[in-house]
């Protein structure tokens, strides 16, 4: 009788689990990131290892590349076909004429950090001096480069003016300021905290909260999002709505989530060598994550005015914010 039960449970999952991936129109997805174990894409990871991608029928290959703007050129190369990356990219592309729309908030707040090292101290008092610098990013032309050109022209400097070295989102970013290899960051945790528990640099701009993202931006800025091309979300509007529920429960988590949940969900080569420190970090960061999952329209335009700040292309342009975010799936997650 007993064996009767247990095989019954099991055909039973079975049907779920079929059912699941009937639901969707491509079970099978490949997705791009630009820095996996940073905090700023600790959704996207928590959905990984929660299991929350299977639950909703969805086989997830996660692509992880050296910064946003790499996982950019991929979703428009077609080598994946979602993207977890920075929100500035579909205001860029809408620019391009390459569209691509978000469908869900990760991060309210860019968490990002602009450090310089210790010896430029006297000489570097305001992002303007940055000047004839060489400063690491994620990937030339991700937000973490975004973040450094905004901040230098609202200072009064030029962009163009300073050096961006791509020195990845890990153990890699830590060693380029340990080796001296550039002058300054801008990065996210948990390398930040890493580099500041070594006393390796001080900080210029720090985004991780919302007092400092408003010093910044004078308001919210949207950061990481799930985004997509129209034509995918058009074709695929379950698989889409499957991506949304599974990042969403992964917000859940997190808000409900002490540091050590947060740790014990990780793979521990996240920890850069050191679990407390990673405490530390996650402790920095908790409150950059998305409550809602949806982007404020006073999110939306605050990046706008910031791309707007550097580069020529986009402030001239007829942006239509609305075409950059949909929160149509958000709204039917069952919560």
């Amino acid at each position: 009788m007993k064996m009767k039960i247990a095989l019954a449970a099991l055909t039973a999952l079975g049907l779920f689990a079929g059912a699941a991936n009937a639901q969707v129109e491509k079970p099978k997805l490949e997705l791009g990131v630009g820095g996996k174990p940073l905090l700023y894409y600790l959704p996207l990871t928590i959905a990984e290892t929660k299991g929350y991608f299977k639950a909703e029928g969805l086989d997830v290959t996660i692509n992880d590349f050296g910064g946003g703007a790499k996982s950019l050129q991929a979703i428009q190369g077609g080598s994946v076909d979602v993207v977890t990356g920075a929100y500035e990219h579909t205001i860029r592309m809408q620019v391009k004429n390459e569209p691509l729309i978000a469908v869900l908030e990760l991060g309210r707040f860019p968490g990002i950090v602009l450090m310089v090292k210790n010896s430029l101290k006297d000489k570097v008092k305001t992002p303007a001096d940055l000047k004839g610098l060489k400063i690491g990013v994620t990937a030339p032309g991700s937000s973490t480069n975004f973040f450094a050109n905004y901040l230098i022209a609202k200072a009064g400097g030029n962009p163009k003016d300073t050096a961006y070295i791509g020195v990845g989102g890990g153990a890699g970013a830590v060693a380029a300021m340990m080796k001296g290899e550039i002058d300054g960051m801008s990065n996210l945790d948990p390398v930040i905290s890493k580099i500041e528990a070594e006393k390796l640099g001080y900080v210029l701009a720090d985004s991780r909260t919302e007092a400092g993202t408003k010093a910044i931006f004078g308001g919210s800025n949207p950061a990481a999002v799930l985004y997509l091309k129209p034509d995918f979300v058009e074709k695929n509007p379950k698989t889409t709505q499957a991506l949304v529920n599974a990042l969403y429960k992964a917000l859940d988590f997190i808000a409900k989530a002490t540091p050590d949940d947060i740790a014990g969900a990780v793979p521990e080569a996240y920890y850069l060598g050191d679990k407390p420190l990673y405490l530390q970090a996650v402790k920095a960061s908790m409150e950059t994550y998305s409550r809602t999952g949806i982007i404020s329209e006073d999110g939306m335009k605050s990046a706008h005015d910031m791309l707007k700040q550097f580069d020529p292309e986009i402030a001239s342009a007829n942006v239509d914010l609305s075409k950059t975010f949909t929160d149509r799936f958000v709204k039917a997650v069952k919560k």
